[in-house]
């Protein structure tokens, strides 16, 4: 995590509490010749505009008052949307059940890339149920070999 991303979630964590929202991860980016600071959040039935616009508008004063960033950036708070990260240990226990997508950063089983149902989660491994063309595979994930983790959306 950069020192921005720190700066910025000790910032808008209190606002979230507030407002029962939470943190569900923060992006300091370029893209182009321009930054980005993205912050998504969350609550257990979603959010609306009204509420993005409500964290971003207290951020942005917290942020202009102490100036952590030394250039021009593009503040965006927005939703996590579908294919929502996973980055804590929660997100994993409420993925439990739905379709996930994890990259790990070293091959398993000679792939490094997993998409299936998340049937467990134990802190240490993450089980998958991955279906290879007619038959299904139970693969256990080591927790520190995951690069990434997000849920994803299939189509019927």
């Amino acid at each position: 995590m950069s020192k921005v991303t720190e700066t910025v979630e000790e910032l808008v964590t209190p606002i979230l509490m507030e407002n029962n929202l939470e943190l569900v991860d923060i992006e300091y980016v370029k893209e182009g010749k321009n930054w980005f600071l993205r912050v998504y959040i969350d609550k257990d039935n979603g959010i609306d505009i009204e509420e993005c616009g409500i964290v971003s508008e207290r951020l942005s004063e917290k942020l202009d008052a102490i100036d952590p960033i030394p250039h021009n950036y593009f503040l965006e708070v927005s939703s996590p949307g579908a294919e929502r990260p996973l980055k804590k240990e929660k997100d994993y226990q409420n993925a439990i059940g739905k379709n996930v997508f994890i990259k790990t950063y070293e091959p398993i089983d000679g792939e490094k890339a997993f998409e299936g149902i998340l049937t467990d989660y134990n802190g240490e491994t993450v089980t998958v149920e991955v279906k290879i063309k007619t038959r299904t595979k139970i693969i256990q994930l080591p927790f520190d070999k995951i690069a990434s983790a997000r849920l994803a959306v299939t189509f019927s």
